[in-house]
């Protein structure tokens, strides 16, 4: 198999009480195993799926990472890994967006969708009143829209809007940097980063089965995690905190033995009529299967009464159709029929899958280990790689090292908006807009662009849309403001023409009168927001003489052959006339 050597994943499922490794390559639709491995934790490192001593962990996935480089006569360095759902945070969002004219959707449509939908949702998670900060580790589009239809796929159809149910899953910050840093310490880096459930329904439920209303549960050793498919898609990610563990628990206590030794007499029970051990007291007993079956009842119903309860809450109230269990914890004796009654369904339809759903995974003549529900989530870990690479990486931002939830198709602008960077500092922005009034009717002038932002990546020009890779540097100098809005009277167009005046039998062209906010203003009056502006459409006989630079006799004066005072009005085309005043006939008007 050397010719596929560039092509191997290595998958680790951290459980509660073991580490299982597995090695191989996807080629075509099969799965080829060339290596796997199994390791108990020595100390109980790990509760309820979440690492309490991360040097112990990483030191024991040290281990068995150089026992799987052995068995596959390979380095490795990278890691793919599932995180459980202890601290599993998920939101289901709604979102639409529009196209331009009626267009046919393309693909690049469909995941500028997927992340408007997937922002939500983050959105929503990190503006809770907690301190953690959460990432995204999956999502799953539940349906699309195409002008408010459902369609199973929008791609290459026609229409205005579309829109999309998301269903996205997050875990804390702390639960991340946990793995993380157990892995580095083994000297690895994670290539993958995926959920427990989504790992396992990958392998136990094959996309054409979830159609169907099924329910898949992964009961390990400290947590239990569901998921439910319906109308063929993933449509909710649960679990509850109790599993196996719960079980050890209460051997442990009955026989008065570490919890080591409780967890083998459990192991041993479904497989032994009689188990032999010694006490914390040094003494030996014996007890039977049957023993071991009545004591760990109550909690076997007390475990599957809340694995229930938590079906029929994320399936909306209603039962399930089916549940397939897989994991350790789920072998147990009476698991599944105890399931099957507090879901009202038959016990047939509640069944641990194990070998019968590897039938598209190959395994190599050498691997001895059993094929059962326990390699299910392990194998799942890896197939998860080969289908949407979901992990974090560090890049550097304005001098500021920033984890990114890496999509395969991170970009510039991505990193900004995980980083804070305001979205307006990304695009020119516009000064401030100028709203005035002119004869009543509103109007706006817009204030002008200003300069695009200065990106470099790597010390090299870039743009918004840029790709970024794991460890870039990029430096955002933020855009610029353009200058306000200006306008002068002059420059409005309803200044220009002239109201035309017969004085004395000459015609005089006379300026349009303006005013603001009822005040006269010269043509050079700067226009402020909200400014009221009127075109006077005639003159007072007063404001005709001040500016035609008469000198009249105001005895003399006649508009349109009338007697007028100083506050006669004079429109277009209006005649005056008036005998002028002499130096000797006294001051002027």
């Amino acid at each position: 198999m050397d010719e596929n050597k560039n092509n191997y994943v290595f998958g680790l499922d951290i459980g509660t009480r073991s580490l299982v490794g597995t090695v191989g390559y996807l080629t075509d639709k099969t799965f080829n195993v060339i290596a796997m491995a199994v390791k108990e934790h020595e100390t109980r490192a790990m509760l309820d799926g979440q690492i309490h001593d991360i040097e112990t962990v990483g030191n024991s996935i040290r281990s068995l990472k150089e026992e799987l480089e052995k068995k596959a006569g390979i380095e490795l360095t990278d890691v793919c890994i599932a995180a459980a759902g202890r601290v599993l945070r998920t939101v289901t969002v709604h979102v639409e967006s529009s196209l331009q004219r009626e267009a046919r959707v393309s693909g690049e449509d469909v995941y500028t969708l997927d992340m408007l939908a997937v922002e939500k949702a983050h959105n929503m998670v990190n503006s809770s009143k907690t301190r953690e900060h959460f990432f995204c580790v999956g999502y799953s589009p539940v349906k699309y829209y195409l002008d408010d239809n459902e369609l199973i796929n929008i791609t290459e159809h026609k229409g205005k809007k579309m829109g999309v149910d998301m269903l996205a899953t997050f875990l804390p910050e702390d639960v991340v940097d946990g793995l993380y840093s157990a892995v580095e310490i083994a000297g690895l880096k994670v290539l993958n980063l995926t959920l427990e459930p989504i790992a396992a329904i990958n392998v136990a439920i094959p996309e054409n089965f979830r159609m169907l209303n099924i329910a898949m549960v992964d009961v390990g050793a400290g947590t239990s995690d569901i998921s439910i498919t319906r109308d063929g898609s993933i449509v909710a990610y649960g679990m509850i905190p109790q599993a196996g563990d719960e079980l050890t628990e209460i051997i442990s206590k009955e026989y008065l033995v570490d919890f080591a030794t409780a967890d083998r007499i459990k192991i041993e029970a479904s497989k032994k009529k009689v188990i032999q051990f010694k006490d914390i007291m040094g003494i030996k007993q014996k007890v039977t299967k049957a023993d071991i079956e009545k004591l760990t009842e109550p909690i076997v119903k007390k475990i599957t009464k809340e694995i229930a309860d938590k079906i029929i809450e994320l399936n909306g109230g209603n039962s399930v159709s089916a549940v397939f269990v897989v994991g350790g914890g789920g072998r147990i004796h009476g698991f599944t029929d105890s399931l099957a009654e507090y879901l009202s369904i038959s016990k047939e339809r509640v069944a641990v899958r194990g070998e019968e759903v590897l039938h598209d995974v190959r395994f190599r003549d050498d691997i001895t280990i059993t094929k059962d529900s326990l390699i299910v989530t392990p194998i799942g870990i890896c197939i998860s790689y080969y289908l949407q690479t979901n992990n974090f990486i560090f890049v550097n931002f304005n001098g500021k090292r920033i984890k990114m939830y890496n999509n395969n198709r991170l970009n510039v602008v991505s990193v900004a908006l995980m980083a804070g960077f305001p979205n307006s500092s990304l695009f020119p922005k516009r000064g401030k807009e100028l709203v005035y009034y002119v004869d009543g009717q509103k109007r706006m002038l817009r204030g002008e662009i200003g300069d695009s932002c200065i990106i470099t990546l790597n010390g090299k020009p870039a743009d918004i849309n840029s790709e970024v890779s794991a460890n870039d540097k990029i430096v955002i100098k933020e855009s610029t403001s353009g200058k306000d809005a200006e306008l002068t009277l002059a420059k409005l167009p309803e200044i220009k023409g002239t109201i035309n005046i017969i004085i004395n039998g000459k015609e005089v062209p006379c300026p349009k009168l303006v005013a603001v906010n009822g005040e006269l203003k010269s043509e050079y009056y700067s226009i402020q927001n909200n400014d009221k502006i009127e075109f006077l459409k005639s003159y007072s006989l007063k404001q005709l003489i001040e500016y035609a630079d008469l000198n009249p006799k105001m005895n003399t004066v006649r508009v349109n052959n009338e007697e007028a005072s100083e506050y006669t009005t004079v429109y277009e085309n209006f005649t005056v006339t008036y005998e002028s005043m002499t130096e000797e006939n006294g001051d002027e008007y």
